[in-house]
């Protein structure tokens, strides 16, 4: 017996020791294999993060793969974007990275792709049916081991160059980022203060994910106390940042994406800039006052990848810190790469991180709201939402609905991997912000209850 539900968006994911048994991970695995095989592939390459049920999970995977004739590339525990620069630098045809990224420590789960496509959405589903249906290949594929995580520190290290050393801290989470985080840094010319590189899957100091405001005191003290450059958050499997700045401030995810592009569209004038639904109506004006043509899209680093490959843009991200570079790099999202970037850019300023920014506006937001609601009507309500607002406003309905009001916006969205909506509004004042939420809020509660 499978649960379904452990078959999401974005990847497959649930609780390790009752959703994830190894029969289980054994079929997805060869699932996987079979349908890298159909597509010609010989191998593909396999590694996890530092939670404790990694191990029995990457055997039973391992063993389901070579059950289908695919040989496996054991990469060992790495964080998930080292996982992703296998794809680039070895002869595999596909890659499994085991992670339960910021989820509580119970949970694990996988992130899939063949040929250096992410897997997502129907092709997750896809995965299912073929256990359903046991749609499988059999053969006996073979198993070795692969050293990863030097390379790609040597990749990253050359490709990054600082004017000057800087002082900085980085909080792995206990995560797998502290495997590599570090190194990156002082290969850099850079003095590091460490805090909680040890991996270990019980989280032990802090939840690792850096979009919580609690889990980055430790971090915020620790660069104001030593009076750093900036601090880094990274979270469990180091795909998504936090950013702490010399004063001690939080630089969300649409900030410090606008960083980015001013510094990638001073190389690549006019390029495409993609951003999600969440992020500040700063951001895309920036864009576009600096030359960039800014492209809002739906949430999801999938999602994002992809229109990444379709729209040739040079860089992008979201609100929950996944930053996706695609000048210099891969076009997948690395919190540990957008770290170096990040230091290269203040390195090479006059000014701190705290005053690169000072131009670009911070409008009043509230933070992501999230609203229980059940998975049968949570679709329907948006949609209704949308078409109640569409006869007086603009609508961008791409994921949910954001409405644009004449000076701000309000979102209402339904969430691939929750029975929640999510909703956020944003204005040039407070007041409007707090009449534009009142408003959207009377009419999704009118729209539920008529559900």
């Amino acid at each position: 017996m499978i649960n379904p539900l452990i078959f999401r968006q974005y990847d497959i994911r649930g609780i390790a020791e009752t959703d994830l048994t190894s029969e289980v991970v054994a079929l997805i695995g060869r699932a996987l294999g079979t349908w890298v095989r159909e597509r010609e592939g010989k191998r593909i390459a396999v590694g996890r993060d530092g939670r404790v049920s990694g191990a029995r999970l990457r055997d039973a995977l391992i063993k389901g793969v070579r059950q289908a004739g695919v040989d496996v590339l054991d990469v060992g525990m790495l964080p998930t974007p080292v996982l992703y620069f296998s794809q680039h630098n070895l002869d595999v045809h596909g890659a499994v990275q085991i992670t339960g990224s910021h989820n509580p420590p119970e949970f694990n789960g996988f992130k899939l792709l063949i040929q250096k496509e992410t897997l997502y959405g129907d092709t997750i589903q896809e995965i299912y049916r073929r256990i359903q249906a046991k749609r499988f290949q059999t053969g006996e594929g073979k198993v070795r081991s692969e050293k990863v995580i030097p390379a790609y520190i040597s990749h990253v290290v050359n490709d990054v160059k600082l004017k000057r050393p800087l002082r900085v801290a980085l909080d792995s989470g206990n995560g797998v980022g502290g495997l590599v985080g570090p190194s990156i840094f002082r290969k850099l010319g850079c003095e590091v203060i460490e805090l909680y590189s040890e991996v270990d899957g019980t989280f032990p100091n802090h939840h690792p994910d850096p979009t919580v405001e609690k889990n980055l005191v430790v971090l915020r003290e620790t660069v104001l106390r030593e009076k750093l450059d900036f601090g880094v958050a990274y979270d469990g499997d180091a795909d998504r940042i936090g950013v702490i700045d010399d004063k001690g401030q939080i630089l969300w995810g649409d900030r410090l994406l606008a960083l980015f592009a001013r510094n990638v569209l001073k190389v690549y004038p006019g390029s495409a800039i993609v951003g999600e639904v969440k992020c500040s109506k700063a951001l895309y004006e920036d864009v576009a006052r600096h030359g960039g043509q800014p492209i809002m899209w739906k949430t999801g680093h999938s999602l994002i990848k992809a229109k990444l490959r379709e729209s040739g843009a040079k860089l992008a991200g979201e609100m929950s810190g996944h930053i996706f570079f695609n000048d210099r790099y891969y076009g997948f999202d690395d919190a540990l790469y957008a770290s170096a970037r990040l230091a290269e850019i203040i390195a090479s300023d006059n000014l701190p991180l705290s005053q690169l920014l000072n131009d670009l506006p911070l409008y009043p937001v509230t933070p992501e709201m999230r609203i229980d609601c059940p998975d049968e009507i949570k679709f329907q309500i948006v949609e209704k939402v949308a078409d109640y607002f569409r006869a007086e406003y603009d609508v961008v309905d791409i994921d949910g609905v954001r409405v644009n009001f004449e000076h701000g916006w309000g979102l209402v969205r339904a969430s691939n991997t929750q029975p929640v909506l999510v909703l956020r509004f944003e204005a040039d004042t407070q007041e409007r912000v707090d009449e534009y939420r009142k408003n959207v809020e009377a009419i999704v509660a009118r729209i539920r209850r008529e559900l």
